[in-house]
């Protein structure tokens, strides 16, 4: 019987990692002691203090940002909680407003005002103009749909601040906004939010 034996020069070969794994390895109980003990630690001087408490704000502002990305419902602020937020948010997210095309219209208008043609000028002055009445007449429409859908699937809840929440969203670029948008554009809502 032969018995084989692993020398120093020979590489370890290691597992693939799994699909969804923490993507690292499990630390032993002397380095998770440690961590723990170093944490624990009282600061030294008002430096390592203020060092620590700026590394403890940093990790929970990455936390809170990692939450509003996936929309978390924990992590989110006051003013994004709740089911008519949540619905809110997706209404919004699935329709097609025309602030998804502003940059690209004011853009537009610029090259054409510094063309140096007063036809053009004027033209582009007509474009900005356009795009601003089609931007307060799309949150008219908003204003008037989202009451609808609110008073029929939330009857009993207060729906003060749900317009100015609503317009706000909207006026956003879809890749802009927080919490990130989790709808497509023309997909249907579900009729149950809570």
């Amino acid at each position: 019987m032969s018995v084989f034996r692993r020398t120093k020069s020979e590489p370890v070969e290691t597992a693939p990692a799994k699909p969804g794994g923490k993507g690292r390895p499990t630390p032993t109980r002397k380095e998770a002691e440690a961590l723990a003990k170093a944490k624990a630690r009282a600061p030294r001087d008002k430096k390592e203090m203020a060092a620590r408490a700026r590394q403890v704000k940093s990790e929970n502002s990455r936390v809170i940002r990692e939450a509003m990305k996936t929309g978390d419902e924990r992590y989110l602020l006051p003013r994004d909680k709740g089911p008519v937020r949540r619905f809110i948010r997706d209404y919004v997210d699935s329709r097609f407003t025309i602030v998804e095309l502003l940059i690209p219209l004011l853009i537009i208008s610029l090259i054409l005002g510094y063309s140096g043609s007063p036809a053009l000028g004027q033209l582009s002055s007509l474009v900005v103009m356009a795009t601003f009445l089609f931007v307060i007449v799309d949150m008219v429409i908003l204003r008037f749909r989202l009451k609808k859908q609110l008073t029929r699937r939330f009857p009993d809840e207060p729906l003060k601040g749900t317009t100015y929440y609503a317009v706000m969203r909207s006026l956003q670029m879809k890749f802009m906004r927080m919490p990130k948008a989790k709808v497509k554009i023309g997909q249907e809502l579900p009729d149950d939010y809570r």
